[in-house]
């Protein structure tokens, strides 16, 4: 197959002055700092980014709390303490259980809370930075965790979620945005997939916890796990007030000076340092002018104009596929068990193992990325989940403790299959699609639908698997089987190949409307028509001192 080339339009240029010998300057430099990234192999880059590696890695962090709450939520449904608080007596069981409207609103709630905190962030983020941001809100969550922890009743408990769920959702998308803008191109991947392993991390930690306060007895028993929490914000606070800020938003916020000394606090000390700094500094300057010519403004009515409406869209799916996947079983894994004939220390330790997978996976991921593109480790991972959706389905019209053994063995193998893919691949795809002015926003649309989905997702599979509603038990495997297939299907005709393609060869791939299964074969020069003009200029210097 021939390869194309694609290259900037005259309008994709109109706001640079190719007269002002400044900018055809800035242009040379952003061409030199492209060509440098591009030879970097990964322990080169990791040797000279290596303080802009631990910065985005410890902002990461933050995540760790997010999934941390969201399986302990998940999980007290099935722990005696909880059920013997809140819940009520059901005859066919014998104990008392949180009813499922009830299991979806305390779920729902945080979700909740994440909407308004994924808009609040959309604006913060443009308008005072990540650092900042990060600062206020995880001062927010060190004063809002007392109300889940003093919680009196179920009522108190959902609406010290929603307000928990505000900062969750500023750390979902600032997290990803700002570790993939701190890192050159070749490391992307590993910095945001390491924000899925946090997530992963915090689900793991909560899973242990839970399990190890099940001999506990009263209401310590769930107020712990709470309580932990406050770990994290004060040490994460001052991690953001000492982090530099992302160069590409302070760029975007027309602070050079401080995108400048952001930059070189980001790399290592070298002869060659402040003319790196500077060549750094004109690419993101040069991307940043290529994106005003089509998204000034920078609205979110701009993510649904144009191109930016396809990439709109690819972030939106590849969010909601992370529950549709079949994600949503395994969310309620203790419950599922449980209902699967598990006990419920049983189910507790089953569920450590799943959560060890979102570690494992994501060290697995890691050595994947070199190899092959983030379209396909998605694609593979869609489709061998779907064979284990399937057969966990199909053991839900049988009985017996092999039957019950064999679905918990599926469920760790769909965790370890899901955070060796689909997990982890989904964060550099959602980081590297938008366009950098538009990036926060779109993230921030696509995270929304995440979490919608994830309304609906809570709405649903605890009435697949409660025995006081539809009773379906493991046959719920069957119908995420079914949302997986639609998700494999989208992928295979709208999911783009952006491996070792820059912000700018992003860009200028979608402005042209190439098609996703060419994204990977099409060559990009995005300095192009700079280079014609420069050229032409040279000429014309050359064939005045010859006149003269």
């Amino acid at each position: 197959m021939e390869d194309e080339k694609v290259v900037p339009t005259v309008q994709e240029l109109a706001s640079f002055d190719l007269n002002d010998p400044t900018v055809i300057e800035l242009i040379h430099q952003a061409q030199d700092s492209d060509a440098a990234d591009r030879l970097l192999t990964i322990k080169q880059a990791l040797k000279k980014y290596k303080k802009a590696v631990f910065w985005a890695m410890l902002l990461s962090t933050s995540l760790i709390m997010e999934g941390y709450d969201v399986v302990v939520i998940t999980s007290f449904y099935g722990q005696t303490q909880f059920q013997n608080r809140f819940g009520t007596y059901n005859e066919a069981s014998g104990h008392n259980l949180i009813s499922a409207p009830w299991q979806s609103g305390l779920s729902n709630s945080s979700l909740v809370g994440q909407l308004a905190g994924l808009v609040i962030n959309a604006y913060t983020q443009d308008r005072f930075g990540c650092r900042p941001t990060m600062m206020v809100f995880m001062a927010w969550m060190a004063v809002v965790i007392f109300i889940p922890f003093f919680a009196p009743s179920l009522k108190v408990l959902a609406f010290g979620e929603a307000m928990c769920g505000i900062p969750w959702g500023v750390f979902q998308t600032l997290s990803t945005t700002y570790a993939c803008e701190v890192v050159p191109t070749i490391l992307r991947p590993y910095v945001t997939a390491y924000v899925c392993m946090c997530w992963g991390a915090g689900i793991l930690l909560s899973s242990g916890v839970v399990r190890a306060v099940v001999s506990v007895q009263g209401d310590l028993g769930w107020r712990l796990p709470f309580a932990l929490q406050w770990i994290w914000p004060i040490p994460l606070l001052i991690a953001a007030y000492l982090a530099p800020e992302s160069p590409w938003n302070a760029v975007r916020r027309d602070k050079i000076d401080l995108a400048r000394s952001s930059l070189v606090r980001l790399r290592k000390e070298s002869p060659d340092k402040v003319r790196e700094v500077e060549a750094t500094l004109a690419y993101i300057r040069h991307t940043t002018e290529i994106e005003k010519a089509e998204t000034a403004g920078a609205s979110f009515l701009e993510c649904f104009r144009g191109t930016n409406l396809r990439r709109t869209e690819i972030n939106c799916v590849v969010w909601a596929a992370q529950i549709l996947c079949g994600n949503a079983i395994l969310g309620y894994s203790v419950v599922f068990l449980e209902r699967a004939g598990f006990t419920e220390v049983q189910a507790f330790d089953i569920n450590i193992s799943l959560s060890a997978c979102y570690i494992i996976g994501g060290l697995i991921c890691w050595l994947l990325f070199p190899h092959y593109g983030r379209s396909t480790i998605y694609m593979v991972g869609l489709a061998l989940m779907f064979c284990c959706l399937i057969a966990i389905g199909g053991l839900g019209f049988a009985e017996g403790t092999k039957v019950q053994l064999a679905i918990g063995i599926l469920l760790v193998i769909s965790t370890l299959i899901n955070m060796i893919t689909i997990g982890p691949v989904c964060y550099p795809i959602v980081a590297e699609t938008p366009s950098g002015r538009l990036r926060y926003k779109t993230i921030v649309i696509g995270r929304f639908v995440y979490n919608l989905t994830g309304i609906f997702s809570n709405s649903v599979t605890p009435r697949m698997i409660s025995p006081t509603a539809w009773n379906w038990g493991a046959k719920a495997g069957l119908f995420y089987a079914g949302t997986n297939l639609l998700c494999l299907i989208w992928c295979w005709f709208r999911l783009p190949e952006t491996k070792d393609r820059t912000f700018g060869e992003i860009d200028l791939l979608f402005d042209n409307g190439v098609f996703a299964r060419k994204f990977k074969h099409t060559k990009v020069d995005q300095f192009a028509h700079q280079n014609e003009y420069s050229a032409k200029s040279e000429e014309g210097v050359e064939h005045l001192e010859g006149s003269s």
